[in-house]
Parts: structure tokens; sequence; C-alpha cells
């Protein structure tokens, strides 16, 4: 059974840093593109970043570049998003999927996520 577990979130004022955290387990973690998707309060979803199965190439959605880093553990099955220069539009639920890229239409998340609030 895939699962994957987020965790990491938490209050942080505007200007801080938080490292989110994915653990992986049911499939081969190494052999699969791994994205991070957020929904913020009251919206829709929106896709963060998409990092591939040897952590060597990332994609980032404009609103983040230059301040979110994925990066990935494949000894440990863990995906990280090192998020640094939080905007309190940051704020948002955040959780991690096997994904390529932007999700389809209609596509929900099957993990619990992991609230982010960037908040003074």
């Amino acid at each position: 059974e895939v699962q994957l577990v987020e965790s990491g979130g938490g209050l942080v004022q505007p200007g801080g840093s938080l490292r989110l955290s994915c653990a992986a387990s049911g499939f081969t973690f190494s052999n699969y593109a791994m994205s991070w998707v957020r929904q913020a309060p009251g919206k829709g979803l929106e896709w963060v970043s998409t990092i591939n199965g040897g952590g060597g190439s990332t994609s980032y959605a404009d609103s983040v570049k230059g301040r979110f880093t994925a990066s990935r553990d494949n000894a440990k099955n863990t995906l990280y998003l090192q998020m640094n220069s939080l905007k309190p539009e940051d704020t948002a639920v955040y959780y991690c999927a096997i994904l390529t890229g932007r999700p389809r239409t209609g596509w929900v998340p099957r993990s619990q996520g992991t609230q982010v609030t960037v908040s003074s």
C-alpha cells in the first residue's frame, strides 16, 4: 500500500523558513518523480514543485521560484521541501504526491498534508 506522510509544518513569521518532509512507503521511491502541491484556505490546489526520481532535476511554480527548494533522499525514501523567505500567501496545507507535474483537474490528495501558516 502506498503511503505518504507529510510533516514539518507549523506557524512561522513572514521571512522565516520551514523544512517539510514526506516519508514514502509501499513503492519503489527512487523510480518516481514526486511533487509538492498546496491548497490555501478557500482556494483550489496549486502545484508547487516537482523533482525527478534521481533528484537531479527540479521545477517550481513562479510563485515559489528562488525561495523553495525540493530535494529527496532515496536511501531514506523521503522527499523534502525547504521553504525560505516565507510570505503570508504561502499559508496552505502542503501535500506530497506521486506526480510528474501539475495535477490534472479532479485530482485529490491521498495524504493528510501538513499545515503551514505564515503570520506575524
